[in-house]
């Protein structure tokens, strides 16, 4: 059996007296895709903060194909695009200009040839030396995949992207992250949107006060069954892993 390209160990994270994560445990498969979910204040951004290497486990440990993240951080980001609900991007910089500073960081040589490729691939190219506070906040979540796509990452994390946009853009985004799963990218989507978690994942994860409520897989489930299992998780204290929090499909 090969080696999943995300294994989360037993992963906790406290801030002072404050435990956030509890031993998390999850694995992803190379061009597989987990979803997230669970209530607010769950620790979902926080578990994707570390998965990104934008903070580190208090204990446990995080590797990303097999290579652990803490003591390679620098090299393992390479292969890493994150898409949030926050572009990351300058308002005053062009479409252009925003990318070519992103492409510099990475080291990219063909940088022109790659900026007109990514921004095809997100329908922005008649607007490349536009400046990015004009965008409307759909373009300027589009302009947000190109920005993460234009290293060519092999792993796509994205916490809450859908947040904000309209149902237009929210389609447009839903269709980019399916070709990313088409292209093999791996995928770990962090959403309040079961009905996107469902269409867009493979495996998914509930968590509750900072554990692992529930997990399945989404074929084993449909969204009346999600959405029961979802207040079951927010509204109960169900303890980790239960046998009463196993998924199941409705009828």
């Amino acid at each position: 059996m090969s080696t999943p390209q995300i294994q989360i160990q037993a992963v906790a994270k406290r801030f002072g007296a404050l435990t956030a994560l509890h031993g998390i445990d999850a694995e992803v498969p190379s061009g597989g895709a987990l979803c997230i979910l669970g209530p607010n204040g769950a620790g979902k951004t926080t578990l994707m903060r570390l998965v990104a290497a934008l903070s580190r486990p208090t204990s446990g440990r995080i590797l990303i194909e097999g290579n652990d993240l803490a003591s390679q951080a620098e090299r393992i980001r390479r292969s890493l695009g994150v898409i949030s609900h926050q572009t990351m991007l300058y308002e005053d910089l062009t479409a252009r200009e925003n990318l070519r500073f992103f492409a510099d960081l990475y080291g990219i040589d063909d940088v022109e040839m790659r900026i007109d490729r990514v921004l095809e691939e997100v329908d922005l190219t008649e607007r490349i030396d536009d400046l990015f506070r004009t965008f409307s906040r759909g373009m300027k979540q589009r302009l947000s995949i190109a920005r993460a796509v234009i290293h060519e990452p092999s792993i796509l994390l994205l916490d809450e992207p859908f947040t904000g946009l309209d149902t237009a853009a929210r389609d447009t985004l839903a269709s980019s992250i399916l070709r990313f799963r088409g292209e093999g990218r791996t995928i770990v989507l962090v959403t309040h949107d079961l009905e996107q978690a469902l269409a867009l994942s493979d495996e998914f994860i509930f968590l509750s006060q900072g554990r692992v409520a529930l997990r399945g897989r989404t074929t084993d489930v449909d969204l009346p069954a999600l959405q029961a299992h979802y207040r079951d998780v927010t509204e109960a204290d169900i303890p980790l892993e239960s046998p009463e929090a196993q998924p199941s499909r409705s009828r």
